[in-house]
């Protein structure tokens, strides 16, 4: 535990920051179970899903939740997906 005053308020700031990202991380790995089931659900709109799944993952890699490589795999999986939903229907 410290002792200085500027240091106790730091370890307060970091676990305050610590649960923001948590519940990011959660909310969008929701967000991404959702777009799944949405796709097999309803593949006629899937166009717009994606570009909202797409738009949560850049707004957490501009937060720095995720690292961009991170982000551009995970879209990229989730545009995959969504191309096969799609040649299923076709």
């Amino acid at each position: 535990m410290p002792n200085i005053k500027s240091a106790e308020k730091r370890v307060r700031t970091a676990e305050t920051k610590a649960l923001q990202n948590k519940m990011a991380k959660s909310s969008l790995k929701t967000a991404i179970k959702k777009y799944y089931a949405q796709i097999e659900a309803d593949p006629a709109n899937v166009k717009a899903a994606y570009n909202e799944i797409a738009s949560k993952i850049d707004s957490a890699c501009s937060a720095g939740i995720m690292h961009k490589n991170t982000a551009a795999r995970r879209k990229s999986s989730l545009a995959k997906a969504a191309n096969k939903a799609t040649e299923k229907t076709a």
